[in-house]
């Protein structure tokens, strides 16, 4: 495409048509360009251009906040489901109670296995801590008459796990204090005597000395009218026999 000229007394002129220069396409034809009209048109394009643009980056800077959301649908029908959890729709549909209880149930189920660990490992370490002492007491074998595990039902919530030790309390919710050493605890056996010697039927479980009289079978009378048993009959016993001889305020004889 070139500007159409015509020579005038040796120099070139362009040829104007109504105002306006003409051109001749490759083809040969000619047409008369519309620069006011074609700067009109550029500067419309640039201006719509210019609107894509902005609407282009506007769009990409709200897409940034969607990103790793590989599932529209699922997406709007989560926003759809919290939008629905406005209080007054809920009481409206009677389902404040059922959100209520499934968001309990959800974390129960995350952490009621850990809360059930511990309390094993505390009813473990219990076991082992208090129900051990009992088993292994000296003042238990020589001094009673009670087997160990009737002792622990009786008396072993006076005793505490407190920082990975045993503390043991008095009937009054009080830390029992030894005696031989002021100012420390009472271990097991110091702080077990001292409850049963604080208890009212303490003579049912406490060994008494050894009595006149004798007995086979269920027991004998004894000079005092209380029942005696020989340490023999006393182990042959079933358990109930023996806290009920205690109970009676028996005795035992070796």
């Amino acid at each position: 495409m070139k500007l159409k000229t015509v020579e005038i007394e040796g120099k070139q002129y362009a040829v104007i048509q109504e105002g306006k220069p003409v051109y001749v396409e490759d083809d040969g034809k000619e047409v008369a360009f519309d620069a006011e009209g074609t700067r009109a048109t550029i500067k419309r394009l640039n201006g719509e251009a210019q609107g894509h643009r902005e609407r282009a980056e506007n769009a990409e800077s709200k897409l940034k906040g969607f990103e790793g959301i590989e599932d529209p649908a699922a997406a709007r029908k989560a926003l759809e489901t919290v939008s629905n959890l406005d209080a007054k729709k809920l009481v409206d549909a009677g389902q404040v109670e059922q959100v209520k209880q499934e968001a309990i149930k959800a974390v129960r189920a995350e952490y009621e296995p850990v809360v059930q660990e511990r309390d094993k490992l505390k009813g473990d370490l219990y076991n082992e801590k208090i129900g051990g002492n009992f088993a292994r007491s000296k003042f238990a074998a020589e001094k009673t008459i009670i087997p160990p595990h009737m002792l622990q039902k009786t008396y072993g919530d006076s005793f505490k796990i407190e920082d990975g030790q045993v503390v043991p309390y008095d009937a009054n919710g009080k830390v029992i204090y030894s005696r031989a050493r002021p100012g420390e605890i009472a271990d097991f056996d110091e702080a077990l005597e001292t409850l049963i010697s604080n208890d009212p039927h303490r003579d049912n479980i406490l060994k008494a000395p050894a009595s006149s009289g004798g007995g086979a079978g269920g027991g004998a009378q004894g000079g005092d009218g209380k029942k005696t048993m020989t340490r023999e009959q006393f182990e042959a016993a079933s358990p109930a026999q023996r806290m009920e001889h205690a109970k009676s305020g028996g005795v035992i004889t070796d």
